[in-house]
């Protein structure tokens, strides 16, 4: 088995990280940061979000596995003071994962322009730059509303506890494979109206964003943004590929969300 290490830069992650490698290398097991089996992050989802993003390329032979040193997280299923337990498990592993869906984000410009491809763990956001974004959105072939104000946002259900809640989206089990589009501070009067609600869209379906403004719009894919300018369509979707996490112990989702949001039960 081979081993990659990912923390952040606060001293607590850097130091579980030291002792992560110390323990590793007394179990015979390789660190290996360029071709690993099995990715570690160390701090907490917005640590996982970056090892997963440096590593997107190689998701058919990686799992991952999350240390938070801070508050609970939604992907770090590991505390800092059981690190000797999780070695253990790495000692003992059978390749058993868990596959979450991803959301393929693809864009489409204007001209002769290659498009652009980008996947997104959480949610991808399509915001226009200094205004408000006005855009005709599609489901498949079926044109279903002209969107106007801040943006739209697409996430996946593991990204629902994330962006896309605060903006009055719902929180969906991570085993239902479909996207949730929510919109971000539209414009609804007599002249402009859009459903305002969230919607859930079926894993087979594709949301088709035309924006009516192309020049100067943000795109983000989690916590990576793109200014985009002469963009013809945004297409999002679930993604081909999946990511899979390496879970040598379950823990449930509604346990995560109620500790999380709710806090401790009387």
């Amino acid at each position: 088995m081979k081993v990659a290490i990912q923390n952040n830069d606060k001293p607590v992650s850097v130091e579980v990280a030291n002792k992560l490698r110390h323990l590793l290398e007394n179990a015979d097991i390789e660190i290996n940061q360029i071709n690993p089996d099995i990715l570690i992050t160390i701090g907490g989802d917005g640590t996982l979000l970056s090892g997963f993003h440096r590593y997107a390329h190689q998701l058919d032979a990686i799992r991952f596995i999350g240390v938070h040193t801070g508050r609970l997280g939604f992907y770090t299923d590991w505390r800092e003071y059981e690190l000797e337990s999780l070695v253990e498990s790495l000692k003992n592993d059978d390749g058993e994962s868990v596959s979450y869906p991803l959301l393929d984000v693809t864009v489409i410009y204007e001209g002769d322009r290659a498009e652009n491809n980008f996947l997104a763990l959480n949610e991808s956001t399509v915001q226009k730059v200094g205004g408000t974004l006005v855009s005709d959105v599609y489901i498949d072939d079926v044109h279903f509303e002209r969107f106007r104000g801040d943006g739209i946002c697409v996430s996946t259900p593991t990204g629902s506890t994330g962006y896309s809640k605060s903006v009055g989206g719902a929180v969906l089990h991570p085993r239902i494979e479909a996207l949730q589009m929510s919109e971000i501070a539209s414009i609804n009067n007599r002249v402009y109206r859009t459903l305002s609600s969230p919607l859930v869209i079926a894993k087979d379906e594709e949301i088709i964003i035309k924006a009516i403004n192309s020049d100067e719009l943000l795109l983000t894919m989690d916590h990576i943004t793109s200014r985009e300018s002469d963009v013809k369509e945004v297409h999002l979707r679930i993604a081909d590929e999946s990511i899979r996490f390496a879970r040598y112990r379950h823990l449930n989702f509604w346990d995560r969300v109620s500790e999380s949001f709710i806090g401790e039960k009387n």
